[in-house]
């Protein structure tokens, strides 16, 4: 008897994965207990202005990233990340930008973050930072006068003695104490001439101060000089 092959042919697919339809949104804004300036329906704005916002939508890797992008370019986001969640909802996580220092020049005012970047000075930001005023570029601002604020929050001493600084060239910058200080002190403000050099400037003031007292409540002068070498000059 012959023997009879009997062939088996498999048939194979690949099934596509269901598409994905975002049923909802929601923002965690993870420092919202220690700042709030932007709000969960600015975001949802934003993305509506976009054309981005997902529910009723399909959802994949592109329009995360998209939306991701989208948020972290609000100028009070510092960062922004997206994903989806297993019920198919959108999640976005953020961190806001934190002010470092307020500049108030004629006919603008904006904030210096911690990262040295220019943010808008909103309403809603109501941090005690260092302020300064006159004749403040942008470059200053992010680089030095950005590098004296980091120092003065990290210097107890100092940091409730200063009311804010004032740039009349970058070659003459002044320190003007808060009321209480210059009380103390006997003068109202500090001329530090260029910021260079401010920590052993300042070092100088501190010692000053502090071997000083005496002497100087019999003087009442308008300023006292650190530019010199060694020196603190008072002047009326």
């Amino acid at each position: 008897m012959a023997a009879m092959m009997v062939g088996a042919v498999m048939w194979g697919y690949t099934m596509r994965p269901a598409e994905r339809v975002c049923g909802g949104i929601s923002y965690i804004i993870e420092d919202k207990d220690e700042r709030l300036y932007v709000t969960e329906r600015e975001l949802d704005q934003v993305l509506q202005t976009a054309e981005l916002h997902p529910v009723g939508k399909k959802i994949d890797k592109g329009v995360l990233h998209r939306i991701e992008q989208t948020i972290g370019h609000h100028p009070m986001v510092r960062t922004a990340e997206c994903y989806t969640t297993p019920r198919d909802e959108v999640r976005v996580r953020i961190t806001q930008r934190v002010p470092l220092l307020r500049v108030l020049i004629p006919g603008d005012t904006y904030l210096v973050d911690t990262d040295r970047k220019v943010m808008p000075a909103r309403a809603a930001v109501k941090d005690n930072v260092m302020i300064a005023t006159g004749a403040v570029g942008v470059q200053m601002a992010t680089r030095q006068l950005a590098d004296f604020a980091v120092w003065l929050q990290s210097e107890p001493y100092w940091e409730k003695k200063i009311d804010h600084v004032t740039v009349q060239s970058p070659k003459m910058v002044h320190l003007y104490l808060r009321s209480d200080a210059a009380h103390e002190a006997h003068a109202r403000r500090l001329a530090l001439g260029t910021i260079y050099g401010y920590e052993r400037k300042m070092r100088k003031m501190r010692t000053f101060f502090d071997n000083s007292a005496e002497a100087i409540r019999e003087k009442q002068y308008d300023e006292y000089d650190l530019r010199y070498k060694g020196q603190v000059i008072g002047r009326k």
